[in-house]
């Protein structure tokens, strides 16, 4: 069926079409001709915004890992599935053949229910980029445990609030990881986070740096003599399509994380279609994802997108810059990689290095260039297409978010003409409306406004775990009968998208959103802060990077302010992690406020932004006078 492969503009504006017009027929003739089902649908698609409650492939059963491993065996058995790169360029890279996966996956899989693990349980994965993070999260789909992994980068706190909110019984670590040239104690950092979770019952680590570590006893367990003992086949747990598959964590603007639930049939038909055309994908192609599996990019685009199209998916263990700042390129020319799918910031920070040490290399066998995490800058996009992709290989500015679980806007690559920071159009089936404040619908081109989706589309989250009224209120109660995403958009005079940021208070800091609420908590609890309030700033390699404004309760009491800085860096990493770090702290007299109370931070992120020309009406603030100070002081 053509529509599976995208491969002319005209074919997009048609299939486009047909996926708008007859959602139902056109999610049913794909599902129907490229996946493997125990049971058929009875309805492919119900809905309704106002509960809000989506439910695709209603009726249907099957298991996600017989679509991404057992269906390759007779016909890839061979082929490289997992293409590991490890962190030293001088360790070998190993090569999991599909066969090898399937083995790996059922040893795995018959681990977990040694220890107990069934159907609806929910595992823990805190495991840095090995192979045993994807081996993990497959062995839980084969057996319907659902998986949440968390990004091995997060503190103990962060991590015990995650394992916590869903309640997990088992979790799978490892002693430590590398780093570039650092190695990170992970074992030592779950220690500390299960003091406060009772409910794990059972400790999976896996040797990775082999460094001295304590296994308590009765918890902890080494996983490979384990698997060693386990047996390589086992049937995999017939799943219904809307059964969890996994609850993957993303900031709010307020509080705790939110735990976004993704389910499985509607999942694995989005995430396999996008893949398939938003990198044209071919047989013979090498694809690599830079980013790490602990974020919904890795989820759907190095895991299971790959894994159901049959393709050969990298996994990179290391950073951009060990040993030097010309390690991505040399694994581009080491596995002539034909997708390379990364994130702005580090297109930026290997922009600073120069072309020079590109074309050291050869990236001849590159054809699809691919940036996610939050929108590309124009000087950055033109560095990537002409130094990089040698202005053949076309780039994909893809929009999407946790909450959406796969590419909603982007170009589909020699079929959509790019234009510089610009998304380009929706994804085949996503209907994307540009809303004002009143919450009216801004028809035609050339407007800018609020970005929602009008109509579900098959891989989006089901609720938040545990609180479907935070799902509601969060995504369903600023526009009616709309998805409201959160994120600002303009549309051209061709109808082509562009994302203009965060219009709450969650700041995309190097790709990763940021709520500021946790992090101004986190600040709070230092004795000598009276209050906090955070803002991003436009940085060149970042794209934003965390000013903090910090009132303390005694101004003269002596400290040095650099000894705090470090302490109030060192509590937020503490709390949440070092990607939440503030570059800049100002300590300040007091915080520009509303008669109500509200911190104005719009003011806040003027002054951080050093464009102080228009700060509108400031008069009517509670306290004027503070303004005037905080910009003589400003960093």
């Amino acid at each position: 069926m053509s529509n599976y492969h995208i491969k002319h503009l005209e074919e997009y504006y048609q299939v486009y079409r047909k996926s708008v017009r007859e959602p139902d027929n056109f999610w049913e003739e794909v599902a129907e001709e490229h996946f493997l089902w125990r049971k058929k649908w009875d309805k492919v698609l119900e809905w309704d915004f106002k509960i809000p409650e989506v439910s695709w492939f209603q009726g249907a059963q099957l298991n996600i890992t017989e679509n991404c491993i057992d269906r390759h065996l007779t016909t890839r058995g061979d082929k490289t599935a997992i293409l590991f790169e490890p962190n030293n360029p001088d360790e070998p890279a190993e090569h999991i053949s599909y066969r090898e996966l399937y083995k790996r996956v059922n040893k795995f899989a018959n681990v977990l229910k040694a220890q107990g693990i069934k159907k609806g349980d929910r595992v823990c994965i805190y495991v840095p980029m090995i192979p045993e993070l994807a081996i993990s999260v497959l062995a839980c789909a084969r057996i319907g445990a659902i998986h949440s992994v968390v990004f091995a980068g997060f503190s103990s706190t962060a991590l015990a609030t995650r394992i916590n909110d869903c309640d997990c019984k088992l979790i799978i670590t490892a002693d430590g990881s590398f780093r570039g040239d650092k190695t990170i104690d992970l074992k030592s950092i779950v220690d500390e986070a299960l003091v406060s979770c009772p409910g794990v019952k059972t400790v999976l680590v896996v040797k990775r740096i082999h460094s001295e570590i304590t296994m308590k006893a009765g918890r902890d367990l080494w996983l490979q003599p384990l698997l060693d003992t386990a047996s390589a086949e086992g049937k995999a747990e017939v799943m219904d399509a809307e059964d969890p598959l996994f609850i993957l964590y993303t900031s709010g603007s307020t509080g705790k994380p939110k735990g976004m639930v993704h389910t499985t049939a509607g999942y694995m038909v989005y995430t396999a279609y996008t893949f398939k055309n938003a990198f044209q994908y071919k047989e013979n192609d090498v694809y690599w994802c830079t980013a790490d599996i602990g974020w919904i990019t890795g989820h759907s685009y190095i895991v299971y997108g790959p894994l159901c199209n049959g393709a050969t998916s990298i996994m990179f263990e290391g950073v951009p810059h060990y040993p030097d700042f010309g390690r991505f390129w040399d694994i581009v020319q080491k596995h002539k990689v034909t997708q390379f799918y990364t994130a702005p910031t580090a297109i930026r920070a290997l922009a600073k290095q120069g072309s020079e040490l590109v074309e050291q290399y050869d990236l001849s066998s590159l054809k699809v260039l691919g940036s996610v995490g939050e929108p590309i800058n124009e000087e950055a996009w033109h560095w990537y297409n002409d130094v990089v992709g040698k202005k053949k290989s076309p780039i994909i500015d893809s929009w999407w978010q946790t909450e959406t679980g796969g590419i909603m806007i982007a170009p589909i690559p020699y079929v959509t003409p790019t234009k510089p920071t610009y998304a380009t159009l929706p994804f085949i089936g996503v209907q994307p409306a540009i809303m004002n404040e009143l919450g009216e619908e801004l028809k035609g081109n050339q407007v800018e406004g609020r970005l929602c989706i009008k109509f579900p589309w098959p891989s989006m989250a089901r609720t938040i775990w545990n609180n479907h009224q935070r799902y509601k209120d969060t995504y369903f109660s600023s526009f009616e009968n709309m998805y409201f995403t959160g994120d600002g958009a303009l549309r051209d005079e061709v109808g082509y998208y562009r994302i203009t940021g965060r219009v709450d208070d969650v700041i995309i800091v190097s790709g990763h959103n940021l709520g500021t609420a946790p992090i101004e908590d986190a600040i709070n609890e230092h004795p000598a802060v009276a209050e906090s309030a955070i803002v991003g700033f436009p940085h060149d390699i970042k794209g934003f990077a965390l000013y903090g404004y910090v009132t303390l309760k005694d101004a003269g009491e002596g400290r040095i302010h650099d000894n705090l800085r470090k302490e109030i860096n060192q509590l937020i990493t503490d709390r949440i992690g070092p990607i939440a770090k503030l570059d800049k702290i100002q300590f300040t007299q007091g915080l520009p406020k509303t008669r109500s109370g509200k911190i104005m931070r719009r003011i806040l992120r003027k002054i951080a932004e050093k464009d102080t020309s228009n700060l509108g009406d400031t008069s009517t603030l509670l306290n004027p006078e503070c303004v005037k100070d905080i910009i003589d002081q400003a960093i």
